[in-house]
């Protein structure tokens, strides 16, 4: 059970679109300095049980594109003006906007002030985005484009070293100089997450079915979950349960054909879109009630508020890489996340925890560099960062090895309310290394060198 990237490109979009864009703010400027005045509270000294990396200081120099005496130039951004879903991810450029203003408050990195630009890559914009970051950004840090494929050769021909919140192409996931906070490689896959839910919900282990679809991604995502659940001893059931990634016309045949295939439970490597909503719904009115494990886009308000109203999907469980916000008073980290987001306008969702995370790694890796603050010296650092976990929001990871945690945490949707229910105490992951399982990146259709990096879009 992982991210899934986020989401997938193609025929889901959607479900990005209904868990990014439901509620954020409608803020565009390009440019955000964040330089106010206001002086930096106590609390600013740390990010949950991370030291600042922000402060004064006196690092000078011109080290090169995007570096000056005064001034880190830096690029982000999301695809918020997608015009078939507005705001879709601003959750990443809203919280990179409130950290560059957090840090700049308390004296920018060594006295150097972050300037951010925030683009727009509408989705289908991606390559042209990164085209103008190339010509005058230092480092893009804590974007998240959902066609990150098609500028990934571009981001690599100019040599611009990246801290994305995410990536989605499996080549731009491989790419090289690229620094994750969570890694989701496609040579690897944290299962800690299922065999909690294998040990949580009994019928999960006997003869569960998939919700298959028409989207190429969710195919190889149901694909590589398969996959991982057999490693885990468990054998998928084919129901023959299909749908389009559009919706279909009616549900009721399709829960129908569940419950006279007789499986034990229910996966989807779909998030909370209309046409999962409608299977689930319409199994109640067959019938059918069985225990759902899903793809962790689940977690969201979309879910929440839709099965306050329904609860076809009470029970759903899902496994979580990141601290839920209901955790947020036992993780000072969430809450400071929380509160820093909220307080600049923005929309906080695990989309903006991620992009904060990378903030917060590379920003850390750039007080390193002091005045030999070059992109050499930056991907150095974060290339020997191999646990990380933002300061407390999310399960630690090796960045620096773009390799993925091996724990997770799990929650359950009852109403509209979320709830961890693995580890029983709150706010801590369960962890286990032997369940980190290896796969073949050709499931992911990338070719991979001695270095781990796609051979894709590698110089020669």
């Amino acid at each position: 059970m992982r991210l899934n990237r986020i989401t997938k490109v193609g025929g889901a979009v959607l479900a990005l679109a209904l868990t990014a864009a439901g509620c954020g703010s409608s803020r565009s400027g390009d440019a955000v300095t964040g330089t106010d005045g206001d002086k930096p509270s106590a609390s600013t000294s740390a990010f949950g049980d991370l030291p600042s990396p922000c402060g004064p200081g006196s690092a000078k120099g011109a080290t090169g594109q995007g570096v000056t005496d005064t001034e880190i130039k830096i690029g982000y951004g999301d695809d918020r003006g997608f015009t078939a879903a507005p705001g879709l991810g601003e959750e990443n450029g809203d919280a990179i906007d409130a950290m560059i203003k957090w840090c700049n408050e308390q004296g920018g990195i060594l006295g150097r002030k972050i300037t951010g630009t925030r683009y727009d890559a509408a989705l289908t914009n991606a390559a042209s985005v990164v085209q103008k970051a190339c010509a005058s950004d230092f480092m893009l840090v804590g974007q998240g484009f959902a066609y990150d494929e098609a500028s990934e050769p571009i981001r690599v021909g100019c040599d611009l070293p990246t801290v994305p919140s995410y990536t989605v192409g499996p080549n731009a996931n491989m790419g090289p100089d690229k620094f994750e906070p969570v890694p989701f490689p496609v040579d690897r896959y944290n299962a800690s997450g299922l065999a909690q839910a294998l040990e949580l919900v009994p019928e999960f282990k006997e003869s569960p079915t998939m919700v298959l679809s028409d989207s190429p991604p969710v195919q190889a995502a149901s694909a590589k979950v398969a996959t991982v659940l057999g490693q885990l001893g468990v054998k998928v059931k084919d129901c023959g349960i299909s749908m389009s990634q559009n919706g279909e016309a009616n549900y009721v045949p399709f829960a129908q054909k569940f419950k006279d295939c007789g499986a034990s439970a229910l996966w989807t490597s779909n998030g909370p879109i209309p046409s999962q909503m409608g299977l689930f719904e319409a199994l109640g009115r067959v019938g059918a009630k069985p225990p759902k494990v899903v793809e962790s886009q689940w977690y969201s308000e979309v879910a929440s508020q839709w099965n306050s109203k329904s609860g076809a999907a009470d029970g759903l469980i899902t496994a979580l890489y990141f601290q839920p916000f209901e955790n947020a008073e036992k993780v000072p980290a969430v809450k400071q996340y929380l509160d820093l987001v909220r307080a600049d306008g923005g929309k906080p969702a695990t989309l903006g925890m991620s992009a904060a995370s990378a903030f917060l790694l590379w920003a850390t890796a750039a007080k390193g560099c002091g005045d030999g603050l070059t992109r050499d010296c930056v991907t150095k650092a974060l290339s020997e960062v191999h646990e990380w976990t933002g300061g407390g929001l999310h399960a630690p990871t090796d960045p620096g090895g773009n390799l993925p945690s091996s724990c997770a945490l799990v929650v359950r949707l009852d109403g509209g309310t979320w709830k961890q229910v693995s580890p029983e105490t709150q706010g801590e992951f369960a962890c286990d290394k032997s369940k980190v399982v290896e796969l073949d990146p050709k499931l992911s259709g990338v070719k991979l060198n001695g270095d781990r990096l796609s051979t894709a879009f590698l110089k020669n």
